[in-house]
């Protein structure tokens, strides 16, 4: 095959190795920890004035509004907009849509005093869920995660195990937390989250 017909390499997440792990840990503890990563996930970063034409474009090119109350997520059926500054979010969606989203911001945008950046390789997602979810992520996080401060609908940037995240608390239908986790760090907060899960698996050798 010539360098001219060689075909682009598929994308590979940076946590694929930690499936299998990551599944038995869920099997394991009965449904106390369950622990899956989201690969490959659209993340755009968009930065505007949230009292500016901008917002409104984009809320109409979106079908949903960039939250402005200070970490806080808002969520519609595809998309999910994080609020990590007064003029930047992260707006994610499903694998395979960066390139058509980015495409519909720009547009929004267009002749505004904003920037839409694709920044889907710089970090991957990992869902911690189960009943002892909070507990499990609260070995390792410094934020108060009881629900009446860190509930439903809430993100903060923060720190696991002293690694940089983005943490957010999944909306009431689907419960649970997104741990956003740049890609470079990602093995050593996986480790660190299976190291932690076996407190709440009887036999943690079923893990390794």
């Amino acid at each position: 095959m010539t360098a001219d017909t060689e075909q682009p390499l598929a994308p590979v997440s940076p946590l694929v190795r930690y499936a299998g792990r990551f599944a038995a840990v869920t099997r394991a503890s009965g449904g106390a920890v369950r622990l899956a990563e989201l690969p490959l996930l659209a993340q755009l970063s968009v930065r505007l004035d949230a009292k500016g034409p901008a917002a409104e474009a984009v809320r109409f090119a979106l079908g949903l509004a960039l939250p402005v109350e200070p970490d806080t997520v808002a969520f519609s059926d595809e998309l999910a907009a994080l609020w990590l500054g007064p003029d930047e979010w992260l707006v994610v969606g499903r694998p395979g849509s960066a390139a058509g989203l980015e495409e519909r911001l720009r547009a929004a945008v267009a002749g505004e005093h904003a920037a839409v950046t694709d920044v889907s390789g710089q970090r991957t997602t990992v869902l911690v869920g189960g009943a002892r979810a909070r507990d499990l992520l609260a070995h390792g996080c410094p934020l108060d995660l009881h629900p009446r401060a860190f509930g439903p609908g809430r993100c903060a940037q923060t720190t696991l195990a002293r690694a940089g995240v983005l943490l957010a608390g999944r909306d009431e239908h689907r419960p649970g937390y997104w741990l956003l986790t740049r890609s470079s760090f990602a093995g050593y907060v996986a480790d660190w989250l299976l190291d932690a899960a076996t407190e709440y698996v009887a036999d943690a050798t079923s893990i390794t």
